[in-house]
This record gives C-alpha cells, sequence and structure tokens, in this order.
C-alpha cells in the first residue's frame, strides 16, 4: 500500500518525502483516508488533491489525526480535498450501509471477519452483538441467514440511528433488532440466556464485558466470538497471550474453537480473535 501511495504522488512530493509516506489508506465508499508524519503536513492538501485526480473513484480525502479512542471509539478527522463530508455509503457483500466516519467507528478492513462470522451462523439463532456499531455486523447476518434474529447494541446515539437507518437499508427490519444503550444493562434485563452467539468486537475494552456475554449466552454450547488487543512481545505466542487473558476472565468450562489475528491494530499491537464454545455454568 505504500508503494502504491508513494507511485501516486510522484511529481508532487520530493525523493525524500516519498520515503517518509506511511501505509496506511483506507479507502471507504468515495472517501479515502491517510495518515501523514508531522514532516508532510506543510503538503496536506497538495497530496489530498494529487488523490483526487489520481483515484476517479474517490470524491473526498479525509487526514486521520489521532486514533480511535474514547467511549465511543471514535476519531479525530481533518478534512484535506474534494467534497467536504464525513458520511459514506459503504458497500459490503450486498450490503449497503451509511457510516458516519466522524461520530461512529467504523474499519473497512474487519470486512473479511464480518464475512466470516455471518457464514458461521446457523438457521434459528439468536445472535447478540454487545457492541453494534451501525450495525456490518449484524445486517451482514441476516443477508446470509434470513432465518436468524440479531440484536445489534450501542451506546452511541449517532451509531444506533444509523444502525435503524440500515436495517430499512438492507430489508433486514424483520429480523435485525438495533438496542440503544449499556450492554451490560440491556443484556441482564432483556436478553438473558437468549443467545446463541454473542459477539464482542471491541478489542479494546471487551475483557470488561465477558460477564455480560456469559448473561446473554443460552445454558450450553453457545458461541462467543471474542476480540482483544494483544501488544507482541518477543518470545511469546501471541494467541496463547490472548487465551490466558479469556481464561482469567471467563470462569465457566468453555473449549476455544478457533483463534487468529485479523488485523495489526498498531504498532507492536495485534487483534486477536478466538471463537469460544461455552461447555456449561
Amino acid at each position: 500500500m505504500a508503494r502504491f501511495l508513494r507511485e501516486l504522488l510522484k511529481g508532487v512530493l520530493s525523493d525524500r518525502e516519498l520515503s517518509l509516506v506511511v501505509a496506511s489508506f483506507d479507502i471507504i465508499g468515495d472517501i479515502a483516508i491517510v495518515k501523514l508524519p508531522d514532516e508532510l503536513l506543510p503538503k496536506k492538501h497538495l497530496i489530498g488533491r494529487a488523490l483526487i485526480d489520481e483515484l476517479k473513484q474517490v470524491r473526498t480525502v479525509l487526514r486521520q489525526v489521532s486514533g480511535f479512542s474514547g467511549e465511543f471509539r471514535t476519531r479525530e478527522l481533518e478534512y484535506l480535498a474534494g467534497e467536504k463530508k464525513f458520511e459514506v455509503l459503504y458497500k459490503e457483500r450486498g450490503c449497503e450501509f451509511h457510516v458516519d466516519l466522524a461520530a461512529t467507528y467504523f474499519s473497512p478492513r474487519l470486512g473479511h471477519e464480518r464475512s466470516r462470522i455471518a457464514d458461521l451462523v446457523e438457521p434459528g439463532e439468536t445472535v447478540v452483538n454487545l457492541f453494534g456499531g451501525v450495525g456490518t455486523f449484524a445486517m451482514l447476518i441476516a443477508k446470509k441467514q434470513p432465518n436468524c434474529r440479531v440484536y445489534t447494541i450501542d451506546l452511541n446515539p449517532r451509531a444506533h440511528q444509523l444502525a435503524i437507518e440500515n436495517t430499512f437499508r438492507n430489508k433486514v427490519a424483520d429480523r435485525v433488532v438495533p438496542v440503544y444503550g449499556d450492554s451490560r444493562e440491556i443484556a441482564r434485563k432483556y436478553l438473558a440466556g437468549t443467545a446463541d452467539r454473542v459477539l464482542m468486537p471491541l478489542p479494546d475494552r471487551a475483557k470488561e464485558f465477558v460477564e455480560t456475554a456469559v448473561t446473554a449466552i443460552k445454558q450450553r454450547g453457545g458461541i462467543i466470538h471474542y476480540y482483544t488487543l494483544i501488544r507482541t512481545v518477543r518470545g511469546k505466542d501471541p494467541l496463547a497471550l490472548a487465551a490466558k487473558e479469556l481464561s482469567n476472565r471467563l470462569k465457566v468450562p468453555h473449549h476455544v474453537e478457533m483463534a487468529k489475528v485479523v488485523t495489526e491494530a498498531g504498532p507492536r499491537v495485534l487483534e486477536v480473535v478466538q471463537d469460544v464454545r461455552l461447555l456449561g455454568r
């Protein structure tokens, strides 16, 4: 990706400046989001304009100023070129999502993982996503498996609003239920013991919600998809570190059916997923 960016920016940047171009570069619908080192900030608008000129599908270029943070996992974005907007329609595997990049969490890099989970859901399942965002997991599941019910919970009012819109946009409002509120409270009051499958795609905080996932899951045989961030340590297997973290939190018999690295979340930080089957409470 870095090489691709450098090719696009030849003639705009010097050879030395081109060497500073980093690989982080996402296209979400018709919006491109780039990360730039401080040395290139004086030319940030030139870079934005060049990307508009070279990438015909791109109508807006934004710069990522900060990483995802805060209660709603949002990031600071700066407008660089093209149409001044932060909202976009994004298509993935037959679904279309209205996304507000400035006010909600969204990553196109999780597309493969969303598809993987959707492919695992079986007819008749009840699925609970404790951190549903704008509904991406839920819509893909409901499209793939019409005979299911998905509760997609989020505390971010903007994400909840867009999740409702996206259920109608994708014609799955009969089987996807967006729920606004704290997933701990929602699971305890309304969804205890209902889920065949629980999703926990909030890797920086999922370990705080393990008990909530257990509350929502059915007595035996349910699956929890547990996502976490693991800082790499020389000589240590990140999957083993993730398994240890989960076993310290999950106090019921369980079996890890699959574990893998999903993506590189930052320097020396990996996002890991574990598919965990509960064997009983």
